[in-house]
């Protein structure tokens, strides 16, 4: 039964290998010390009272047998009866078989640590590995036995093997050194050995991961390891990751999330996981932990750079404490929760949760309080860049109440509050109170008490100042707001920006001072767009500052393709092109306007923009634009004088022949040309005119259709006007404009514009056949206003569906 070193040794099943190590042995074996029932090793020898000897366990386990079974009890080697089954300890030969025990194991302890070698076979490092395992597994004290003996750094150097097995089985072999016991962990707490099995984490779903985790898991039970885990660069954050992994097997799930539990024992892994998303321990450290943790844990909120759904889980979860903090709490508590605060109401959903936990009334209590109650102003500011996060959430902030008197953050108080903070603080606060005021003139539902309450305050004068400001946030801030209240005070900032010195070059400096477009250009240019277009004075004003050779400029590299990828190319080309509309409605008064438009020949350039399909305001403001040129056609084209007749065609007038002057336009019955007398016939316009009669946006349609109708004016030949929409199939698209009936205002242009078409007599006999089209002008005859009907009464009579003798509108007039 003996057995020796060279004796062969199963790697295979678990079991398998649990009796072979327990049967290895390098000095000779006795049959003596062997159960003759179970041919083991015997624990705890007893005789019977013929002198045979067996495991305790064994025997009476077959006495238990020979009682089932109804038989005397018998030596199971005599098979004779016996008399006693009295079991008799046989202490002295239990002794020798320990004594021979820790004799063999010493020896293959011994044998184990020489073959923890590079120079080993991996049979022999994998064998040492497992029996170091199955005496760990016999006895708790074989794990100081294993330390004394000195394997762990054996073991721990085996981690670089090249042996994927070798390693698989050491972090295993580690693991199982390491439970339960302090001291054996401690002895893997060199940096160096946290270090590379940290690596291992790395290996993406292999067993050398597993058991990596499940040996960190192990090893963070103690608070030493802990913080030394947490010291290596991404363990924390692979172990993050590792929770919330879809591709994990579930045990190593819960070795990961079960080794995160642990590594909250130390603060500065706390703050790590919060770094890296794991929050939670973070807030319950907030929530539950003493004063001066609260303190730390608040700073540190307002220190993390957070992801938008964090910053919402974290306002659910902290933002009523932190605003009880910011209310009641010592200066240095006030300031963290505020920074903590100022963090997390940066996204619109987590600012939304915390005007839900009331940080609004507070919040303008901290700002309006003066006196020896005040913050000092660096917090100050701080509740200004708050309040500005959360007025950009979107909310109805017209009913929800800040003041003690039921007052909202658009009551004229509190505006006037606002405005004056704004004057009479540093530029950081005013800065972030503009943007207040611009969060609030953003919505529609509150632009209109913001705006009553500046007219109030009489305060618009104060705000156009910042264009000029030095600081370039304060500038922009104000830009943005003076942007949005120019729909509702256009006059009276057109009126401001001419009374007050250098804030329209600003303005204009900022349109064009870089070749990028930043959100501060487009909100300036939207500004400058949205003043009243037919002031003339602010239009002069324009010319003298050369703003418009500037806008052209821009214009045309936009088109050109130099300038672009900018978010905000769109709303500043739409602010150029109405900036550049203004020249349009001046050209009656203004020279330079006109000299303007020919230099740099803006109806061509109007006639372009025509195309920009997609920018549906560039479209119509081109339409309107040339509906303004084209206005002015008939006063800029030269008429030529008819030649005298000779001598001849005077005294025989039967001899005179009418003369033909060649060159002339149809229309205008002149000299015309694009470039000079903005003709959009010779401009090749009407085209592209008509083909926005089509367009989706009825405003678009309604440009286009005014600028078509200036052909049909008066001043011009009308029938001629007609002829050119005939030949770029103008006139079907008209009269569907006329069926469409799309709104009022379009009704009364198409009404106007079929009008002068029907005088035409073949077009009148072609569509007096279309029933649908006598209809239209029947409904607008009876429902549309006074001028309109009068029209459609023209019309209808072209068309046969009204008697000529008709006299209704001119008895009325």
């Amino acid at each position: 039964m003996s057995e020796s070193w060279g004796g062969s040794i199963d790697l295979g099943s678990q079991s398998d290998e649990s009796y072979q190590l327990e049967r290895t042995h390098i000095e000779p074996i006795y049959d003596a010390f062997l159960c003759p029932l179970t041919k083991q090793l015997m624990r705890d020898p007893v005789t019977l009272e013929n002198g045979q000897t067996f495991e305790r366990e064994a025997i009476e386990k077959w006495f238990k047998e020979c009682k089932e079974s109804g038989r005397k009890p018998i030596c199971p080697l005599t098979l004779k009866e016996l008399r006693s089954i009295e079991l008799n300890p046989s202490i002295g030969l239990r002794n020798t078989v320990e004594e021979w025990k820790a004799r063999n194991e010493s020896a293959l302890l011994d044998m184990a640590s020489r073959s923890l070698s590079v120079a080993s076979s991996e049979k022999s490092v994998l064998w040492a590995l497992k029996y170091i395992q199955h005496i760990c597994h016999k006895s708790r004290s074989n794990k100081h036995v294993v330390c004394n003996a000195e394997l762990i750094p054996l073991v721990v150097d085996m981690l670089k093997s090249s042996s994927r097995k070798v390693r698989t089985e050491a972090l295993e072999t580690l693991r199982t050194v390491a439970e339960d016991d302090a001291d054996n962990k401690e002895a893997m707490g060199d940096p160096t050995t946290v270090r590379t099995i940290v690596k291992f984490l790395s290996h993406e779903l292999s067993q050398e991961r597993k058991e990596a985790v499940s040996l960190l898991c192990e090893l963070s039970k103690s608070e030493s390891l802990c913080r030394k885990i947490g010291d290596v660069n991404g363990a924390i954050l692979i172990l993050v990751g590792m929770t919330s992994s879809k591709s994990e097997d579930v045990l190593t799930v819960e070795k990961a999330e079960q080794t995160l539990e642990n590594l909250e024992k130390c603060e500065k892994n706390v703050r790590q996981m919060a770094e890296n998303g794991r929050l939670q321990p973070l807030l319950t450290t907030f929530l539950e932990g003493p004063p001066e943790n609260k303190l730390a844990m608040a700073s540190f909120i307002g220190e993390l750079v957070l992801s938008n759904d964090i910053k919402v889980f974290v306002a659910r979860r902290v933002g009523y404490v932190l605003v009880d903090v910011m209310i009641s709490g010592a200066t240095q508590a006030r300031e963290a929760a505020l920074n903590a605060l100022n963090q997390i109401s940066s996204s619109e959903a987590s600012a939304g949760v915390l005007i839900e936990a009331g940080i609004l009334p507070p919040l303008i209590k901290v700002l309006f309080t003066v006196g020896v109650n005040q913050l000092p102003m660096r917090l100050k500011e701080i509740s200004a860049t708050v309040l500005a996060n959360l007025v950009n959430s979107g909310s109805d902030f017209s009913s929800i109440f800040v003041g003690p008197n039921r007052q909202t953050l658009v009551s004229e108080d509190i505006v006037h509050n606002l405005l004056h903070l704004i004057s009479n603080t540093g530029p950081a606060i005013g800065c972030k109170l503009l943007q207040v005021l611009v969060g609030l003139t953003s919505s529609s539902i509150t632009v209109l008490n913001v705006v009553s309450a500046i007219r109030s305050s009489g305060a618009i004068i104060s705000l156009i100042q910042f264009i000029e400001a030095p600081q370039t946030e304060l500038r922009v801030a104000s830009i943005k707001l003076l942007n949005n209240l120019s729909p509702h005070m256009g006059q009276e900032l057109a009126d401001s920006l001419r009374e007050t010195a250098g804030q329209l070059t600003s303005l204009i400096k900022v349109i064009s001072e870089n070749d990028g477009i930043t959100e501060e250009q487009a909100a300036a240019v939207g500004l400058l767009a949205d003043l009243p277009e037919r002031d003339s004075s602010l239009t002069a004003r324009l010319l003298d500052e050369g703003a418009f050779e500037l806008v052209i400029s821009r214009v045309v590299r936009i088109r050109r393709g130099e300038i672009r990828g900018s978010r905000f190319v769109t709303p500043y080309l739409e602010g150029l092109v109405r900036v550049l509309a203004r020249l349009t409605y001046v050209l009656a008064d203004e020279q330079r306007a006109v000299s303007l438009a020919r230099e740099h020949d803006l109806a061509a350039l109007f006639t372009d923009l025509l195309l920009s399909n997609g920018l549906d305001d560039v479209q119509m403001v081109s339409a309107l634009a040339l509906e303004n040129l084209s206005q002015e056609s008939k006063h800029l084209t030269q008429v030529p004088e008819a030649p005298e007749p000779g001598f001849c065609c005077s005294v025989f007038p039967c001899l005179s022949q009418r003369q033909t002057i060649t060159g002339v336009c149809r229309v205008h019955l002149g000299f015309c040309s694009s470039r000079e007398s903005f003709c959009l016939l010779e401009g090749k316009t009407v085209g592209k005119l008509v083909a926005c009669l089509d367009h989706r946006n009825e405003k678009v349609v309604e440009a286009a259709l005014a600028a078509l109708c200036t052909l049909l004016d008066d001043g011009v030949d009308i029938e001629q006007g007609v002829l050119v929409l005939d030949e770029v199939q103008g006139i079907k698209p008209i009269i569907d404009v006329l069926l469409e009936n799309r709104t009022e205002s379009l009704r009364q242009r198409a009404v106007w514009a079929s009008e002068r078409i029907l005088r035409r007599e073949d077009i009148a006999t072609e569509l007096s056949g279309y029933q649908n089209v006598a209809t239209a002008l029947v409904d607008a005859f009876r429902n549309a206003d006074y001028r309109t009907r009068q029209t459609a009464e023209l019309a209808l009579k072209h068309v046969n569906k009204m008697p000529n003798f008709s006299g209704i509108f001119a008895k009325m007039a």
